[in-house]
Formats: structure tokens, sequence, C-alpha cells
């Protein structure tokens, strides 16, 4: 029995359709308010903020996967996040289970510097604390050695129907609806972006791989980072249409941030959108060879095309 924590997101999705077409058809969907992905899925509704309920949707795993979201509030990842996450832990190494614990980049220097999985934790703003707090439980868990842990980090996402991140909210959904695409803060720095059935396929593999596991693992990207100008353009290349965008400028954002509760939350993210963003997922392609990284011509394509 493999178990997907948090089975409603957009990762979740894609993993337990990967797991099915790949690895097993005994899967375990967890969440609140579960859906089937998959015909023979089973269905459990839990709120891993309670332990007992927690214990009881893993109960009998031999794989648990840690794929929960929470919308972007500050407070909410701040009293709540963590303590699904000691919940989750704390029940894998009660069904001694393998722990694969999806992760992103909140908690990295937002520079411009190479980031390999030895990048340092230097979070900025307070989800960033939360989430090095979050990496560093599951970390701690990984050297105690009860239960087998795993890391895949993910940049930024941008994916096909119901993928959440900036890039897919100011560009690609104001692009499918006809409306101009916003950038945020500069147009001109390198972006890695993740797409996102990618990711899910990649933890999949790590999920499934007894050598992987005790690590940290930067899941495949393509390398040929692109600007949001190039991204824009090739969008439009894609749409045929003449390419078109406006940026939002730090000022910009921080105005609007006084009468958007949702724009508030973003801020703290800002500064990664003034540098390029250089993630290296070169260990992975190394381990992993014949996986194939769909380039940003082919995920745009799927969306657009």
């Amino acid at each position: 029995m493999q178990t997907v924590l948090g089975a409603t997101g957009q990762i979740a999705v894609e993993l337990a359709r990967e797991l099915s077409r790949t690895f097993t058809e005994d899967i375990r969907l967890v969440s609140r308010n579960p859906r089937k992905v998959n015909q023979s899925d089973t269905l459990v509704s839990a709120d891993l903020l309670d332990a007992s309920q927690a214990g009881k949707a893993v109960k009998g795993s031999s794989i648990v996967y840690f794929t929960a979201g929470l919308p972007p509030d500050t407070r909410l990842w701040e009293t709540q996040f963590p303590a699904m996450l000691r919940n989750a832990l704390d029940a894998a190494r009660a069904a001694d289970a393998k722990f694969v614990y999806f992760d992103n980049t909140y908690m990295y220097p937002q520079d411009d510097r190479m980031l390999s999985e030895n990048a340092p934790f230097e979070p900025v703003g307070r989800k960033g604390r939360v989430r090095a707090q979050m990496a560093s439980m599951v970390l701690q868990e990984m050297q105690r050695g009860d239960i087998p842990v795993v890391i895949g980090r993910a940049p930024e996402f941008y994916g096909p129907d119901k993928t959440q991140s900036i890039t897919n909210t100011l560009i690609i959904d104001n692009m499918k609806a006809g409306k101009t695409p916003r950038v945020p803060v500069r147009d001109d720095t390198k972006r890695t972006l993740i797409w996102t059935p990618d990711a899910s396929r990649a933890l999949a593999a790590l999920g499934n791989t007894p050598d992987t596991f005790g690590q940290t693992w930067h899941l495949p990207c393509d390398d040929d980072r692109l600007t949001y100008q190039q991204f824009v353009a090739l969008a439009s290349e894609i749409l045929g249409r003449e390419p078109s965008y406006k940026v939002l400028g730090k000022c910009t954002l921080t105005a609007a941030g006084l009468f958007s509760k949702q724009v508030r939350e973003l801020r703290e993210l800002l500064p990664r959108y003034a540098h390029d963003n250089l993630f290296d997922s070169s260990k992975y392609k190394q381990r992993f060879p014949e996986f194939k990284v769909t380039t940003y011509r082919q995920g745009l394509t799927h969306i657009f095309g």
C-alpha cells in the first residue's frame, strides 16, 4: 500500500496517476475530502492536525508521500504545517513505512547563486522560516534512521489543470483567458520552473527506488532556463499572437498589498524574481538518466496547443 497525504493538490493527483501507471494499483489517497484519481484508489478522509486520524490513515502503508499543502496564509502555515508534518512522520514511524517528503525552495537563499542539494537554508520571510523548520524536521527523522526517509525538492511550478503558482496565476492563466500576462518584478532574470507532472513522476520514482533514501534530491527541470520575456514570447508563438505583457514592479506589488491579502502573502517571495533562479537538478538526472524532462516548449504546447 502506497499512501498519498494531501491527495487533492495537483502534485498529488499526478503522483497518484504515475504510481498507478508504473508501480502499483494499491494506492490510498488521504485528505479531508479525498477524490479518486484511479478507479482502484482507496479513499480515507482525515485531518492531519489530528494525530490519531493521521495514524489511522497511514496504518498498513509501505510508503507514505507527504504532499499536503495549505493556502498562502502565513498564520496558517506557522500554526498548522509543522504539526501536520510531525503527525505524518510519527504515523509513518508507527507503521514502519518509508517516508517521501515533497518540498519546495522557500528556505533557500533568494539570490542568483547556483542551488544544489547542499545549498544552505537562508529563509527570507515567515513562510520561508516555516519551510526551513519543516525540512529540518524531516532531516532529523532521516538522521534518526528508524524509517527510510527521502526528500524531493522542486522549484516554482508551471503546469496544466489546477497548477498553483505565481507563473500560472499571473502569466499562464491570463494568457488562457485572452488577457495581458503580468510578469513579477523583472522580465530579464532566468527562471527555473518545473512542469508539475514531471515533479510527480520524479517523486514516484524516488519513493520506489531503495537507494535514493537518506538523501535530498532536486527534482528534474529543463536546464534551458528562460527569462519571463522569453517565456511569454514562446507562449505567444504557440498561441499565434504577438507577445505582450506588463511588468509588475516591487512598488506596484507593495502598493497592491495594501488592498489585497493575497498579494501581501506573496511579497516575501518577491526577492527571488529580482535575480536569476538557478536550480541544479543534475544529481537526479545522473541517477535517472532515462527520465525525460518536459521542455518549456512541450509544456506550453500542452497548455496552449
